[in-house]
């Protein structure tokens, strides 16, 4: 659930837009946009990247026409799924999401998503007193390829109240947003708070009357760019044409204690002995984290 202190910022009521920046230097990356919980594009970030103009759809075929994804019971090897994904129209589009774990799935391509971004002073998710086991129930490491016509079937904010990452490899795709104060407007589900009851493809405005004054923000992310915002943040995508991004999980000092009470949360329901631990082993590698940023 998000904290009343998140949906009671200030600062997202003004707003609008998602800033495009180049050259953004890591104190005003902080300063502008970490610190204040703002979403922003980042033109520049993926420049040095191997997967920029490698990885495309004819390159996936060619490599990994052996690989399956199971899509509502469905199964599609990664060959057929790529022809379906170059003719998919709006009348009749390739299932989505077609996503895997890249570190499961492709270990030998995160070489190529290199120099990472860093979403905060250090990256709390790869620290070394960051044991695995605490990140289950989020992909840190996400490729999500999808042709025309396709969107993500939820309007959501990601698991375990991570910040995301999207950098788009291969075309470009369409963002919608909303912010954590419109949470109301969203109608989360009672059991999964994280996503709405809201389908925004062709909204139940008599059911969700609320949703029809939710101000979005839309906006497209193109090739090469790579989208960063906070925790909390309500979105989905449409696609407009093929395309291949990369998602990244992201954790700081801003949304650890969120993801520390929701992983002890969590835990209390399914290994009750275990969540105390959790949430001490949280705090005090919180503490240690802080002090090595200051």
């Amino acid at each position: 659930m998000l904290t009343e202190e998140l949906l009671d910022k200030p600062k997202y009521k003004e707003i609008t837009g998602v800033d495009r920046r180049t050259n953004l230097s890591q104190e005003e990356f902080l300063n502008e946009y970490v610190k204040n919980s703002r979403p922003v594009v980042l033109t520049d970030a993926a420049k040095d990247w191997k997967a920029m103009k490698k990885f495309t759809p004819a390159w996936f075929k060619e490599h990994y026409s052996h690989i399956n994804k199971n899509i509502n019971g469905v199964n599609y090897n990664m060959g057929d799924f790529i022809d379906m994904m170059l003719t998919s129209t709006a009348e009749n589009p390739a299932p989505y999401p077609y996503n895997f774990n890249v570190e499961k799935v492709f270990p030998e391509l995160m070489k190529d998503f290199l120099p990472e971004v860093i979403y905060g002073k250090i990256d709390r998710i790869n620290h070394k007193l960051m044991p695995k086991k605490l990140l289950q129930g989020t992909t840190v490491y996400e490729i999500f390829l999808g042709g025309k016509g396709s969107s993500f079937p939820y309007l959501h904010y990601d698991a375990l109240f991570m910040h995301t990452q999207i950098t788009q490899v291969y075309g470009s795709k369409d963002f919608i947003m909303y912010p954590p104060e419109q949470t109301p407007s969203m109608y989360p589900f009672e059991d999964n708070p994280k996503f709405s009851q809201v389908n925004f493809l062709d909204p139940d405005l008599e059911k969700f009357p609320l949703f029809a004054a939710a101000k979005p923000i839309i906006f497209t992310l193109q090739e090469g760019e790579t989208l960063l915002f906070p925790s909390g943040w309500w979105h989905t995508t449409k696609i407009t044409e093929p395309c291949i991004s990369l998602g990244r999980a992201q954790l700081n000092g801003y949304n650890w204690d969120n993801f520390i009470n929701d992983r002890y949360v969590n835990w209390k329901k399914k290994i009750s002995i275990g969540a105390l631990p959790v949430l001490a082993y949280g705090k005090v590698v919180g503490g240690i984290m802080n002090a090595q940023e200051r």
